[in-house]
């Protein structure tokens, strides 16, 4: 018989049960998703949410989100305030006073949503949100105003550390919560500013009127940016379609309610179509993005249809009788957000993408259907124009579909229909298989010879492909290259014909020359694969190579470089290795320590001049406007024709109102010149013009480096000023050489860091041999590449729209705004 020892027995002593938070902090997945980035964003949108319910229960008008400096966020509204009072149950529970607002922060599954008179609707409905964030966050401060009293409790790791105690008086209510995540639970602590401002915008547009303040005070030159759309979801397709050309100018608007299940469901729609190809379609269920769509899309879907169809064939509209118009066709082009309250939403799992009340769906259906079918009778200008590019997108589907047929492999198995420019691979397991897109048959040469064939494919292409985002289907499918990359994916292309999982290669590497050309050809890859093979960018199937921009010779020995800011550290590394350093005024040179330090310093200070000259001034124009006190200017403001610099925030506030008081009284006086009977509400409504102003740096940044500055006795002047010799440089063989500026001081050290290496710039991938080719870009082992993901959809529309699009001023505008951060530009 065998003894089992103590850690191999199982009986009932090996039951462990998790109290309170413990089980989160346990399996912090489980709640929030993961302990990444998206579940690092939950904790903030856990406690936004909370404030947005409580705007949708009319009792909140204004949110303000802050990031601190130290990755902390605050939130704060002007709701009711979490209930500060005593839990009956909860106190008689645990024999000791517990208020309701520690119950809220240390229980799970406790909150104001399960009883539906507290809130009509809710995004938060399993009471695991703020709870969550609390048990996941190495402090917790939470302040209510209520009842003209301030409250505070503060937690650590979902413990209270500090009871409930009254802090002060106040004629305001709400609440305002303060967290930072716990660094034992989450790998990623840094928060992604455009992450959570899309977030943001997103919610003051589905929540007509609640405004939205959002201030990033990590950023050099943050600003409180303030989101609030009277328009709601009118506001949200206007947005939506900033960059396109719509075919009418106002959204169409509908908004029903109906009795429901387990309450009123609150619907709206704003739609509107515009000149493009593609359909932009966003749900939401109590403000939460469905992203997999639901029963409220597929009931707005069939009635769109169902509308459209009746009023073609009541008007006989569609000449042909052999053509049908199919519910893609009408919503091509189509840009639509749908908004729907419901009071007990039935969500596809705690991700929440997809609503399943199937109630739901009718609901919707009903409302569109009556309202929409109204709207078409009263409006036939509008109504005709819909339905026309419904037509036309009949006629190219069915154009489509002839050409698809040409492109299209018969078999995943069947290599004969493979384009004859494709080096395929061996291995048939598409999960192990890699395509690389190259440009140019040279490179497509050396990257033939430099694969493994085993697992790697090549397919070159020749030039520029078409720009997908001007075209329709049936255009793009008769373009030679787009063929080729269709065919050699094997997975289709376009509604009903796209299979997944056909796929042949779930790697798909595009891999062009870092030149402009280079970055074009990518730029028109993507739009392709963004517009017509979205799905192969959200599986994480779609990749950019990284060639190398130098190679270095050094004694026989080589490197590659990716990157001018990774060359200059090398340049700079191999130029502090046989020299020393002595400032002025020192008998011992810089430690190894200290020498590196001051090395990082003056680069530093190299990257605020550079954002200084971004903004049009140079550098020594900038240290000779200083003022007779000696502050640089702070900010420059454009005044009518006049520029005026400005020296610090104060006398910035002062020149604002000033502005502002101008214009208020020119409006008077131009309101005094016209007649009281011929003045519209329009006319008689102040709107001040905001002041164009550059902030040209961060009070912060500057004193920061003038304090390292003052480390070494250098000032920031003396990076172009001579005032003197700041340190010698000594050499190898023990000369010196004075420096009188830092800006002479780092170009020595790079140019010493030039001596005995070859330096070669690749500008394309023909330049290089296949053996090269292969180590720097292609070995899985030692290549850089680049993930495309889609984190933002919203913003990921408009880049495309504005940059190949149509509309020429969006694209001017975009130009304009970053000329001056161009590098390498090849004239």
């Amino acid at each position: 018989m065998t003894t089992m020892t103590k850690e191999e027995q199982y009986d009932a002593s090996s039951i462990t049960v998790l109290e309170g938070l413990q089980a989160v902090r346990e399996r912090p997945s489980m709640y929030i998703g993961d302990t990444q980035t998206n579940g690092l964003h939950q904790l903030v949108y856990e406690v936004v949410d909370n404030s947005v319910d409580e705007a949708l229960a009319s009792h909140c008008s204004e949110i303000s989100i802050f990031i601190h400096e130290d990755n902390s966020v605050t939130v704060q509204d002007n709701g009711r305030g979490i209930p500060v009072g005593r839990h009956a149950q909860e106190s008689k529970k645990q024999g000791r006073d517990v208020s309701a607002i520690e119950v809220v922060m240390t229980i799970l599954h406790a909150g104001g949503k399960f009883d539906k008179n507290t809130y009509k609707v809710s995004g938060g409905l399993h009471g695991v949100g703020v709870s969550c964030v609390n048990a996941l966050s190495e402090k917790c401060d939470v302040e209510v105003r209520q009842n003209g009293k301030i409250y505070s409790i503060q937690f650590s790791k979902g413990k209270v550390i500090h009871p409930l105690k009254q802090i002060g008086d106040s004629k305001e209510h709400g609440t305002k919560v303060t967290f930072k995540p716990d660094a034992t639970i989450f790998t990623v602590l840094v928060f992604d500013h455009d992450l959570l401002l899309k977030r943001f915008r997103e919610l003051a547009f589905l929540n007509k009127g609640l405004t939205i303040r959002f201030r990033d005070e990590r950023q050099a030159d943050s600003q409180e940016l303030v989101f609030c759309y009277e328009g709601g979801v009118k506001s949200f397709v206007e947005y939506l379609n900033e960059n396109k050309t719509p075919i009418f100018p106002k959204p169409i608007y509908i908004y029903g309610s109906k009795e429901g299940v387990d309450g009123v469901v609150d619907f709206e729609v704003a739609m509107q179509w515009n000149t493009t190809y593609s359909e932009n379609l966003y749900s939401y269920v109590n403000n939460i993005s469905t992203r997999m769509g639901g029963t409220h899309v597929s009931g707005f879907s069939t009635a769109l249809t169902r509308v459209l169809n009746q009023y073609i064939k009541t008007h006989n509209l569609l000449k042909s009788d052999k053509m049908t118009v199919q519910g893609d066709d009408m919503r091509e082009g189509l840009t639509a957000v749908l908004s729907v309250k419901v009071p007990n939403p039935q969500f596809e799992g705690q991700t929440k993408q997809k609503l399943g009340n199937n109630e739901v769906g009718s609901l919707v259906q009903q409302i569109t259907g009556e309202h929409l079918a109204v709207f078409l009778e009263e409006n036939p200008v509008i109504a005709r124009m819909i339905v026309e590019k419904a037509i036309l997108a009949a006629q190219a589907r069915d154009a489509a579909r002839r050409a698809r047929e040409l492109t299209l492999r018969k078999t995943a198995l069947d290599t004969a229909r493979l384009p004859g420019k494709l080096t395929d691979c061996q291995e048939k397991d598409p999960a192990l298989c890699e395509l690389f897109i190259v440009e140019g048959d040279s490179a497509g040469g050396s990257a033939k010879t430099g694969r493994d064939r085993r697992f790697q494919a090549i397919l070159p292409i020749r030039g520029k492909i078409l720009n997908v985002e001007k075209a329709r289907l049936e255009k793009v499918l008769q373009n030679q290259e787009v063929g080729a990359m269709i065919a050699a994916f094997g997975c289709g292309i376009g509604q009903g014909n796209f299979n997944l999982e056909k796929l042949r290669y779930h790697k798909i590497i595009i891999m062009t020359d870092a030149d402009v050309d280079g970055s074009h050809i990518r730029t028109l890859l993507l739009t392709f694969f963004y517009r017509h093979m979205p799905a192969l960018i959200e599986n994480g199937f779609v990749y950019i190579a990284q060639p190398p921009l130098f190679k270095v010779t050094r004694k026989k020995a080589s490197r590659y470089i990716h990157s001018e800011k990774d060359m200059d550290e090398y340049l700079l590394k191999l130029g502090l290795s046989d020299i020393q350093i002595q400032l002025v005024g020192h008998s011992d040179t810089l430690s190894k320590e200290l020498l590196e330090e001051l090395v990082k310093l003056i680069r530093d200070v190299e990257v605020f001049i550079l954002s200084i000259e971004k903004k049009s001034i140079p550098f020594r124009e900038f240290l000779q406007a200083k003022d007779e006190t000696g502050r640089l200017p702070r900010f420059q403001v454009k005044l009518g024709e006049e520029e005026k610099l400005i020296y610090s925030e104060e006398e910035f506030v002062e020149v604002k109102l000033s502005h502002e008081a101008l214009q208020r009284s020119k409006h008077t006086e131009t309101l005094a010149s016209i007649p009281i009977e011929e003045q519209t509400l329009e006319m008689q409504t102040f709107h001040v013009k905001g002041m164009p102003f550059v902030e040209l740096y961060e009070k912060k940044t500057i004193d920061f480096l003038k304090t390292r500055l003052s480390q070494f006795n250098f000032t920031l002047d003396q990076y172009v000023i001579a005032e003197g010799k700041l340190f010698d440089i000594f050499d190898e063989e023990g000369k010196y050489h004075p420096m009188y500026t830092l800006k002479e001081g780092i170009e020595s050290l790079r140019q010493n860091g030039r001596k005995g290496i070859e330096i070669q710039r690749y500008k394309g991938l023909g330049e290089m041999n296949a053996d090269q080719l292969c180590d720097t870009t292609m070995d899985p082992q030692k290549r850089t590449l680049l993930h495309v993901t889609l984190p933002d959809a919203i913003a990921a529309d408009h880049t495309f729209t504005m940059l190949m699009g149509e509309e020429v001023p969006p694209r001017r505008k975009f130009i304009e705004q970053h000329a001056l951060s161009v590098k390498n530009l090849d004239i």
